[in-house]
């Protein structure tokens, strides 16, 4: 055997080895999602919430998102909806402030994006009349469920101080890449999310439907200014020993891309943000998770490892759809299959079972099971985006994804 299938063979038997075993830890861990019990507790409102919300050329989608904040059952005048108008060259502004929303405007040249627009108005609210015991964030395309607030009330109460709320998708039957789309998110949800709730564990902070606690922001600051500000944010509280967890109910409905190629160029930035964190926090969470014993910490690692474990599968896919076409006539005849092809189904039609399961626990729309026809073409398109985000992690450049459906929340309901 040459020197180079040497090392393609060994290569190949690393990828196998983490693949295998982050596959088979993420079906055990997913078990623990299939069950969720909704939480009753209620308490008086009685926490003020900053509700912030970053918006950069949002005229079309800014104005439902308001409507359903002043919507909420929580008393009005215990909370503030502030837009920031962020390097805004449309008339983001002038319809915040039509809906009735204080609008902030931002201008800014060098320090572009939304982490540090975020950063500019927690500053900005050091100085505010009003003092806030915690803040909330929304993406402008955003629409809230009425009992949001009154459910970051009760848990903030109840002693947390990061929690995220769901993650829901305001038009899954756009495209079908927003119907694929929502099936991760339903997905994700229900056997990650809620998961890891269920065990203790330290949910992903998913950028919006966000609630701090303002005593901790103000002792940790905000420092998140990268193209993943929500998981450079999350990562540094687990550090610290802070683990964010999941509000299953309260319900928060985001505006996905209906093209693939609009929606593999946010991918890529959510993973080049994810790379760039994991370059910085992967290893010594994962070392403090062992050092400490904390399987919270431990679970945080893996998390960060994500982006390469998708690489891993495509690289992995690749070799053995290479390996399977024509064993005797390619290179690939060289490699050794440490797992067998059976272990490699079995794994898939787990993971892929899941989908349709996580589908029937969130009772989905019935429309949303034709897109399980397709979402294994999705998933392959993964493959080329965390590969270019593996080489470009260094690229900090912000990019803005227009959303242009205006969506209020009664029609998501009446689907």
């Amino acid at each position: 055997m040459s020197l180079f299938h040497s090392i393609l063979n060994i290569l190949f038997i690393i990828m196998q080895v983490f693949t295998g075993i982050i596959g088979v830890y993420q079906i055990f861990m997913s078990l623990f999602g299939i069950w969720h019990r909704k939480d009753t507790s209620f308490f008086e409102p009685r926490k003020r919430f900053a509700v912030l919300v970053p918006a950069h050329n949002e005229e079309r989608v800014v104005g439902p998102l308001v409507d359903s904040l002043m919507a909420q059952k929580y008393p009005r005048q215990l909370f503030d909806v502030h837009v920031i108008a962020d390097n805004c060259t449309d008339h983001t502004r002038e319809v915040a402030l039509k809906h009735g929303a204080a609008v902030h405007v931002r201008q800014s040249t060098d320090k572009r994006g939304k982490g540090f627009a975020i950063e500019w108005m927690l500053e900005r609210l050091q100085n505010w009349p009003v003092q806030y015991d915690a803040i909330v964030m929304f993406d402008a395309d955003n629409l809230v469920a009425p009992d949001f607030l009154q459910i970051m009330n009760n848990k903030l109460t109840q002693g947390h101080k990061v929690i995220q709320g769901y993650l829901g998708v305001k038009n899954p039957f756009d495209t079908w890449v927003t119907v694929s789309m929502g099936i991760s998110y339903w997905y994700s949800n229900r056997m990650w999310q809620n998961a890891r709730q269920n065990l203790g564990l330290s949910c992903s902070l998913g950028g919006t439907g966000l609630c701090i606690d303002m005593p901790l922001l103000q002792e940790m600051g905000w420092e998140a200014t990268g193209l993943t500000e929500d998981l450079e944010f999350g990562v540094r509280c687990v550090e610290r020993g802070i683990l964010p967890i999941w509000a299953h109910d309260a319900k928060v409905y985001d505006e996905k891309p209906t093209s693939l190629l609009i929606s593999m160029r946010q991918r890529l930035r959510w993973m080049q943000g994810h790379f760039h964190c994991a370059h910085n926090h992967m290893f010594p969470l994962l070392k403090a998770g062992v050092r400490e014993r904390s399987f919270a910490k431990l679970d945080a690692g893996i998390y960060l490892f994500q982006p390469m474990r998708f690489l891993i599968l495509f690289l992995t896919s690749l070799m053995m759809l290479l390996q399977l076409s024509g064993p005797q006539a390619s290179f690939m005849s060289h490699v050794t299959s440490l797992l067998p092809t059976d272990f490699w189904i079995g794994v898939n039609l787990f993971l892929y079972l899941q989908m349709p399961l996580a589908l029937f626990l969130e009772r989905a729309n019935w429309r949303s099971y034709f897109g399980l026809v397709i979402l294994p073409l999705f998933l392959w398109t993964w493959g080329p985006v965390v590969l270019q985000a593996y080489f470009t992690k260094a690229n900090n450049k912000w990019t803005h994804t227009v959303h242009k459906r205006a969506i209020r929340l009664d029609q998501i309901h009446s689907r």
